[in-house]
């Protein structure tokens, strides 16, 4: 029995059918030449069905009880039912991509049983290109996303002749990881300390400081920031990393600024559409990690947050990406210098009014604490293999909650930016046009800072 953390029970806590709180990735690879798709998929699918000599403990934990009460312990399970937690299918025809985000669609708005480990991986077959998907999902309680990537890449290879590379679940414990994880007591005394009292005080005050134009509670309402539904809708779309890299040099911008003024210059005119774009300007939450180069990839989460305004009053494409480099500079000195705990205070200060919105009912009586979610999670610059295909994209996906319908997460696969949006089918309509003005805004923007 493990202890969990408060920061990885507020994930099980907040769930609902209406909200999962599972992360997700799907992933496209090229079959080795020679190889057809339903092949491929079928020894894929044998050589994952048959990798249970070793289950890396992440991928056997789930939530237990102590003294009746949920939500405290991890329990251990020495096997897993590779039956259940790995699955074939195959896209409908005519196998296009579109079929293929329903299915995925369906996959990610369903629940992970509580009572078994909490992940599961899908490969599948069918799409009329040839190429074959893997989408998987595991708990945000045991991971996340920048955890989750490393996973994947570690399970990854950069020659295409490896033979019978390791699973994620085949991977070996991290010998990084503590021992003995803290226990209860333990926690309580480092709480109580005097030097940690202050140590929040001081991280209050610099919380107020940093993010006195991005504060909670002053984003303005827009469709996206009502009472969600279960039913989900996935998109995904690449663009170029160079194509990025070149506005952020032409104006002195970093990679994660740029996706941001792209995804502005899209929310304005996806909301512009709909006759709903606000005059005040939208509120990203952006995840920033605050992980260590060499923690290990299942510690847990290690992520802060800071809120950025996307200046989506302003019209002009240059003007954005100014405000909002001039908002993320900010936002990220905030954390300069802080310790795990100090960072993981600032975190709590910032999301915290984000619980007040987790019921439908509450979200109909307050401003959000944001309007959504937009991620950058680093991704593998260089070719990656599995079973000898190539890693053509990796599209992550994650989480809408109530008050937060849609969700915008960016990683990199070679040397394209890929982007994944999940929004809830109902609040969110017409995702492939967001889509759409996600490219626009691309070109708008190298247009404008030429």
């Amino acid at each position: 029995m493990q202890l969990i953390s408060p920061a990885d029970a507020l994930f099980l806590i907040a769930e609902s059918r209406e909200h999962p709180m599972h992360v997700g990735t799907l992933a496209l690879f090229e079959p080795p030449e020679g190889v057809g798709g339903a092949e491929f998929a079928r020894h894929a699918y044998e050589r994952l069905m048959s990798a249970d000599e070793v289950i890396h403990p992440v991928f056997g934990k789930r939530p237990s009880r102590l003294l009746g009460i949920p939500q405290l312990l991890w329990a251990h399970d020495a096997t897993v039912d590779l039956g259940h937690h790995v699955q074939h299918w195959a896209v409908p025809a005519p196998g296009e991509l579109g079929g293929l985000l329903e299915l995925v669609s369906g996959m990610h708005a369903g629940l992970l049983d509580r009572h078994r480990p909490l992940w599961q991986m899908h490969i599948i077959e069918g799409l009329r290109d040839g190429r074959v998907a893997l989408y998987g999902k595991i708990h945000h309680s045991l991971i996340d996303g920048v955890g989750a990537q490393r996973l994947l890449h570690r399970a990854l290879t950069d020659d295409p002749h490896t033979e019978h590379p390791p699973l994620p679940w085949q991977l070996p414990s991290d010998p990084r990881q503590p021992a003995h994880p803290p226990s209860v007591t333990a926690l309580v005394r480092g709480v109580a300390q005097p030097a940690a009292a202050a140590s929040v005080l001081r991280v209050a005050r610099m919380v107020l400081g940093a993010q006195q134009q991005a504060l909670p509670f002053t984003a303005p309402r827009t469709v996206f920031n009502g009472p969600i539904a279960q039913a989900r809708h996935c998109g995904v779309r690449s663009w170029p990393l160079a194509r990025i890299k070149q506005i952020g040099k032409a104006t002195d911008a970093t990679v994660n600024d740029v996706v941001l003024a792209v995804c502005a210059g899209a929310l304005r005119d996806y909301l512009h559409s709909r006759d709903a774009l606000p005059d005040t300007p939208l509120i990203a939450m952006v995840p920033v990690s605050v992980r260590d180069h060499d923690d290990p990839a299942d510690a847990g989460n290690k992520v802060a947050a800071v809120l950025c305004q996307l200046a989506t009053h302003l019209p002009d494409p240059a003007d954005r990406l100014t405000t909002i480099s001039a908002a993320m500079r900010r936002g990220k000195a905030l954390y300069d210098g802080l310790s795990h705990r100090e960072a993981f205070a600032a975190t709590a200060l910032t999301l915290s009014p984000l619980a007040l919105t987790l019921s439908a009912a509450a979200v109909s009586l307050t401003r959000p604490p944001f309007n959504l979610v937009i991620s950058n999670i680093p991704g593998n610059r260089e070719p990656r293999y599995w079973n000898g295909a190539r890693l053509d994209a990796s599209y992550p996906l994650s989480i809408p909650v109530h008050g937060q319908a849609l969700n915008i997460t960016v990683t990199s696969t070679g040397g394209n930016l890929d982007f994944g949006v999940v929004a809830c089918r109902r609040t969110v309509p017409d995702l492939h046009r967001l889509l759409d003005h996600l490219d626009t805004a691309l070109t708008t923007l190298e247009e404008g800072t030429r």
